[in-house]
């Protein structure tokens, strides 16, 4: 028993913590970087001032992740982000398909705790900052309310993925906040002060029926009179809830830091009013049995500082997808402002316009311009308030964390400094470590130096040779356009046969077009047309394409929209091949065609999306000559993903035993294998608030074996569903030949293996 009578001022516990690299902020920015840094060896301290991880994307706030695939709603195929935040989110996908938040958190939870390098502290607010001279950060103090304990921790490097950016604030970091003028950067989409220079927080709530009727009596600060204080009220509906009232936003013309209480207090007056308005205000009488289930307790914030680093990414870097010597990541939502008076205002929700596809982030962004040993990461790098607009979303923000991880761990190991790495030679060393990782660096392939598989030769039991899409599948009405995106060779001339069933006489129009771009997925150069006279009924045509391709890259074969036509579709499943459609997504501005206000710096263009499983089936086609770009020989070309080819390796679906074999000159030391494989990157696979209609997507190679010279069984999985596999043996295996040996996904899906890296 304690009992304490003496009556001097007491002072909390205090406990002092020293680790490599201290990382500050455990939304999903600040977990990947931990959790990177630690797998690379880097002894890692994660402060985190809430009880969960994931920021926006925990139980807290429940937002649904998004980045580059932007809902499936643009013109960015294959672009989910790779690595540390793919392996969550396949996670996420078999254990929680659902889409429970509260599950979601369980997942980053185990993530972090799995790792015996990272000590992590929940409910710890950094409140204060050591500094062992101008330039650099000795240390941080925080204090962790749940149990009265004051933290020194101090460290080697630092990185802030606090969101509102306390670290660097205290600090010193150079930084801003609010929008900048259009004669900074020229950018054509700056906003007018009348339309704002902050974002605002939202609050999110969900309701359920009860099953019985429920009565509503609203508390006395709910908004009253919603109808007049809310001019988009008529988007307000009894069958929506949850993200899809982002548009409750509030707090931007206000101080997003200092007075986020304030915001907090306006949100909660806007939900129960809004609740109180449909319960209510008879208006609504299918709500009688709803009840509200949960409401957020703190707000989702969008915007507040933004640090300065060693670049500053803007509009143009997006539009014009400027390439940069230092690319480590990549983002693809639209740049994406809001008014600043939210949910008051009369304007729509949001302004945002898309790029014709994804773009670099360099590494410079996340290093601090003035502060040696800080990182910054997560929604606070280096961006102007415009380019901000993109770069803010949650995936990308977690595919930022990953270089600051990678990195950190690179600068432990080598006694550098982050500044370091911004040289042009030493960026390289950064970007292999990544893409090794899976991070699919546009345009940077994994180099072969040191991978045993470039030194073999490869052999596989069968190559796919795309001369059929049976015709076996559902008929699609041409509703909309439609087109199959395909990787085709340059020179070639295709000659492609489809079936369609016309319900009378009718002309249909058919194209070939490709990127300007080759990496893009933006159909805007034309290529050819054709058109056909249709008879009623159900009929082949051969289409005959004269032109050619100046480069290999993924074409588009476009359909044009005709409601008297259907074309008959596949059931097969086939890496890199998609069916995409000329259609709508209002809620990412997809009105079929992008047409931006004149100087904006925006660019006109159609989209053409996916449609998500089950439906999306791919259309059926006899196709000559064969597409031949599912080589065994991709296993070493360093892309893990579709990229201006299909990359793939890819089996014939008759090959009842695909098998991958390399074969050596001589004896190898055989330490590590890792296989990256098909996680369908054009999936958008949101977290939470979705349900998703598989546990593991049809692409991914689940039974494999990996066999020795002697048929010795090194290595087996049975229902794998992640999409890098890395093996590591306890003792070396000695041999002159590994042979993969697979099974096919499924009867409609062939077997298919991107990378294959032996070290």
């Amino acid at each position: 028993m304690i009992h304490s009578v003496e009556n001097n001022k007491r002072e909390n516990r205090k406990v002092e913590l020293s680790a490599d690299f201290i990382v500050v902020g455990g939304g999903l920015a600040g977990v990947c970087a931990a959790v990177e840094a630690a797998r690379k060896g880097t002894k890692v301290i994660l402060i985190q001032d809430r009880p969960v991880l994931g920021g926006n994307a925990s139980s807290e706030v429940r937002m649904w992740i998004m980045g580059a695939t932007s809902h499936g709603g643009n013109n960015n195929r294959w672009s989910r982000e790779g690595g540390l935040f793919n392996e969550i989110l396949l996670d996420n996908l078999y254990r929680n398909k659902e889409g429970n938040s509260i599950i979601y958190d369980t997942i980053l939870l185990e993530k972090v705790l799995e790792e015996p390098n990272i000590t992590l502290l929940l409910n710890t607010m950094v409140f204060d900052v050591e500094k062992s001279d101008d330039e650099n950060i000795a240390g941080v103090i925080a204090f962790n309310a749940q149990n009265s304990t004051e933290y020194k921790v101090s460290g080697k490097l630092f990185c802030d993925a606090s969101g509102d950016g306390i670290l660097g604030y205290q600090a010193g970091a150079h930084y801003r906040m609010g929008a900048e003028s259009i004669d900074e950067f020229g950018e054509l989409f700056t906003p007018t002060e009348e339309y704002g220079g902050l974002l605002g927080h939202t609050i999110y709530f969900f309701s359920k029926d009860a099953g019985m009727p429920i009565k509503y009596v609203a508390p006395s600060f709910a908004l009253k009179d919603v109808e007049t204080k809310i001019p988009r009220y008529g988007n307000i509906s009894s069958t929506e809830h949850g993200n899809v009232f982002w548009w409750f936003e509030y707090g931007g013309r206000m101080d997003t830091i200092h007075q986020s209480e304030e915001i907090k207090m306006e949100l909660w007056s806007i939900v129960y009013g809004v609740w109180d308005y449909l319960k209510n205000s008879g208006k609504f009488p299918e709500t009688e049995n709803m009840t509200l289930e949960w409401v957020g307790t703190i707000p989702g914030k969008r915007e507040s500082r933004r640090f300065d680093g060693h670049y500053m990414l803007t509009q143009q870097d997006i539009v014009e997808q400027r390439q940069h010597y230092d690319a480590v990541s990549y983002g693809g939502w639209a740049i994406d402002l809001h008014p600043a008076e939210g949910i008051y205002s009369a304007k729509d929700g949001c302004n945002q316009y898309h790029s014709k596809g994804i773009y670099d982030i360099p590494y410079r962004v996340f290093v601090s311009k003035n502060i040696k040993n800080l990182f910054i990461a997560g929604r606070l790098i280096s961006a102007s308030h415009v380019a901000f607009g993109s770069t803010r979303v949650m995936a990308t923000t977690a595919h930022g964390g990953q270089v600051v991880g990678v990195a950190a761990a690179l600068c432990i190991q080598n006694n550098l400094l982050p500044a370091d790495y911004i040289d042009a030679e030493k960026v390289k060393e950064l970007q292999q470590e990544l893409n090794l990782t899976g991070q699919s660096i546009q345009a940077i392939p994994i180099s072969k130096v040191g991978n045993l598989a470039a030194e073999a030769k490869i052999q596989s039991s069968s190559e796919l040779q795309l001369s059929k899409i049976e015709f076996d599948g559902p008929w699609l009405a041409l509703e909309n356009s439609a087109a199959q995106i395909l990787p085709l060779r340059k020179d070639v001339q295709y000659n492609i046969d489809v079936e369609v069933d016309a319900d009378k006489e009718t002309l249909i129009e058919i194209e070939l077009q490709v990127s300007s771009k080759i990496q893009n997925f933006t159909p805007d150069f034309f290529t050819e047309k054709k058109r056909f006279l249709l008879k009623p009924g159900i009929q082949k045509l051969d289409i005959n394409f004269k032109n050619t391709l100046e480069h290999d890259q993924f074409g588009f074969v476009i359909f044009r929209k005709n409601s008297h036509v259907k074309i008959r579709c596949s059931k097969q499943r086939i890496t890199s091949i998609v069916s995409v459609h000329n259609k709508i997504n209002k809620a990412v501005n997809n009105y079929g065609k992008q047409t931006p206000p004149e100087n904006s710096g925006f660019e006109s263009f159609e989209f053409w999306t996916p449609e998500r499983r089950p439906a999306g089936n791919i259309i059926a086609m006899d196709i000559q000559p064969a597409l031949t770009g599912f080589s065994a020989e991709n296993i070493i070309n360093g892309y893990v993903r579709p990229y201006i080819t299909s990359n793939a390796w890819v089996a014939d679906l008759k090959d009842q035993n695909p098998t991958l074999s390399l074969v050596w000159d001589a004896e190898k030391t055989i330490r590590d294998i890792t296989l990256f494989l098909d996680p369908d990157y054009d999936h958008p696979m949101e977290n939470v608030n979705w349900d998703h209609k598989e546990y593991v997507v049809p692409f991914m190679l689940r039974n494999y074996k990996i066999v020795d010279d002697n048929e010795n069984v090194v290595f087996e999985i049975k229902d794998n569903y992640q999409a890098i596999n890395r093996i590591r043996f306890e003792k070396p295996v000695i041999t002159k030949s590994l042979k993969v040996v697979c099974e096919h996904p499924s009867t409609q899906v062939p077997a298919s293996i991107f990378q294959l890296i032996v070290t």
